[in-house]
C-alpha cells in the first residue's frame, strides 16, 4: 500500500489532490474467479476481505451494479448497537461490536467509529418492565446494559419533553453505553482499500443480469460487462436481493421497503448520546458536523426506489418534535432512502441454498449497517467453509420452514406501548 510523508500530504493537498494514487484499483473482470460476491455494500465489501484476511482467498471479484458506497452503506443512520433480546441475535451483534472496536487499526483507515452509547426511551410502566427484561438478557450474555429512570434521562438528555402534561411522558429508559456510530462512508472505503490490497478485483458499474446454473451447481454469472465462472457465489445485495433470486426462480421470506432518514442544519453541541423514540420509530444522534441525523419507520409499501416521500417524512419530523420539542427551530438540509429486505421475522438470512456454490446474505431489516463486520466475518466463513459458524447458525433460511423463527421484530430501536 502506498504510504505517504507528512509533507508528501501536503504537497498533493495544495495541488488539488491530482498526483493521489486511486484508494482501489478498476479492473477488468477476469474469465473465472473462486468466489464472486454479488454487491459492493458493506457487507459485501467486508465478505471479500474476511475471505482473504480469514480464510487466504484472494481470487475473488466484487461485483457492484453501481459505486462502491453508492447503496444502503451510504444511505444510513449510521448506528452500532447489540441491545437484543434474544441469544441469537445478541451474541451475533456484540461479536461485531468487537470487530467496530478495532476495525479503524485492522483496516489501516479511521472509520469513525464512536462508542456515545444509545438510549432507548420508555413511556409506559409496562414498556419500563419490557425494557428490564431485555436488559437482562443483555447482562446474561456479557453485554453492558443500563436500566435509567426518569431523572437519570432528564439529566443525560435535558433537551427531551418532560413536561407533565405531553402525551408521551418519559418513565425512564434502557441504555447500551457501548453502543454508537461510525462513519458509513469511511467504512466503505476502508474496506474497499483493505480488500483491493490483498488482491480482490472491486468491479464497478457491472450489472448481474443472469446466472449460469446446472444440474443443481452454480457455474458462473452473466454480467453487463461479460460472463464470469466462479466455483462459489455470494448474493449479498440489500433491498435489491428479491430481483436477483427471481432469475434463479427462488422465492424468499423477504420483502423490500424503503427506509427514510433525514440530516438538520448544523447546530452547536447537544445531544452525545443516541437517542430512540420508544412510543413510535424514530432514533437521532448528532453528528460530528453538528447536524441532528434522524429516522424513522417504513414507507410502509414495496419500494426499490432509493427516495423518500414528503407524508413519510413529515410523520418522522412529528415524532421527533414530540421528543425533543427544539427541532421544530431547524432547517432540514437533506433527506434520502435506502432499500431495504425485510425478513418475516425481523433477522437476517446468512445460509446456504439448495443451489450448490451459492449462498445467501439478506434480511437485516433495521440492522444492515451495524452488523457489517459480523456479516461479513460469518458469511466469508460460509463460503470459505461450505458450512455455517456458530454465529449465524440460527439465521437459516431453512427455520421459516421449521418454524424456529427469532421473532425480534426489529425491537432494538422499539418497543410498542401495552
Amino acid at each position: 500500500m502506498q504510504k505517504y510523508s507528512v509533507f508528501s500530504l501536503v504537497k498533493n493537498a495544495l495541488s488539488n489532490h491530482e498526483n493521489w494514487d486511486l484508494a482501489w484499483k478498476d479492473p477488468t473482470p477476469k474469465k473465472e474467479y473462486d468466489v464472486v460476491i454479488i454487491g459492493g455494500g458493506g457487507h459485501g465489501l467486508a465478505t471479500a476481505y474476511y475471505l482473504a484476511k480469514e480464510h487466504n482467498i484472494t481470487n475473488v471479484a466484487i461485483i457492484e451494479k453501481g459505486w462502491i458506497g453508492g447503496g444502503n452503506v451510504g444511505r444510513n443512520t449510521t448506528i452500532i448497537r447489540s441491545n437484543y433480546m434474544h441469544d441469537d441475535n445478541a451474541l451475533f451483534s456484540e461479536f461485531g461490536m468487537d470487530l467496530w472496536r478495532r476495525m479503524s487499526q485492522d483496516l489501516n483507515y479511521n472509520v469513525m467509529f464512536s462508542p456515545r452509547g444509545i438510549i432507548n426511551l420508555a413511556h409506559s410502566d409496562a414498556q419500563m418492565n419490557t425494557y428490564a427484561r431485555r436488559g437482562n438478557s443483555m447482562r446474561l450474555n456479557g453485554i453492558d446494559a443500563v436500566l435509567l429512570n426518569r431523572e437519570e434521562v432528564r439529566e443525560i438528555i435535558p433537551m427531551a419533553d418532560f413536561s407533565d402534561n405531553v402525551r408521551f411522558p418519559i418513565f425512564g429508559g434502557l441504555m447500551q453505553p457501548s453502543a454508537g456510530t461510525a462513519r458509513h462512508d469511511a467504512v466503505a472505503w476502508g474496506y474497499a482499500r483493505q480488500a483491493d490490497d490483498m488482491g480482490v478485483d472491486i468491479i464497478q458499474n457491472c450489472e448481474v443480469i443472469g446466472f449460469d446454473v446446472s444440474a443443481g451447481k452454480i457455474n458462473g454469472v452473466r454480467t453487463s460487462r461479460g460472463d464470469i465462472k466462479a466455483k462459489k457465489i455470494g448474493l449479498c445485495v440489500a433491498g435489491s436481493t428479491n430481483i436477483l433470486a427471481e432469475k434463479l426462480n427462488m422465492t424468499l421470506p423477504i420483502e423490500t421497503h424503503l427506509l427514510q432518514a433525514c440530516v438538520s442544519e448544523p447546530v452547536k453541541p447537544v445531544l452525545d448520546k443516541v437517542v430512540t423514540f420508544g412510543a413510535g420509530h424514530f432514533y437521532i444522534s448528532q453528528s460530528d458536523k453538528g447536524e441532528m441525523v434522524m429516522g424513522g419507520d417504513l414507507d410502509g409499501y414495496n419500494s426499490y426506489a432509493q427516495r423518500g416521500n414528503l407524508p413519510t417524512l413529515q410523520h418522522v419530523l412529528t415524532e421527533g418534535i414530540a421528543m425533543m420539542p427544539f427541532l421544530s427551530k431547524l432547517k432540514m438540509l437533506r433527506t434520502w432512502g435506502g432499500i431495504m429486505d425485510m425478513s418475516m421475522d425481523g433477522s437476517p438470512i446468512i445460509d446456504k441454498t439448495h443451489i450448490e456454490g451459492l449462498y445467501l446474505n439478506c434480511g437485516w431489516c433495521y440492522g444492515g449497517f451495524k452488523a457489517t463486520p459480523a456479516s461479513g466475518w460469518t458469511f466469508a466463513h460460509t463460503i470459505a467453509q461450505d458450512r455455517v459458524h456458530e454465529l449465524n447458525a440460527g439465521y437459516s433460511l431453512n427455520r421459516f420452514n421449521t418454524g424456529h423463527l427469532l421473532d425480534e421484530k426489529g425491537l432494538g430501536t422499539k418497543t410498542w406501548i401495552s
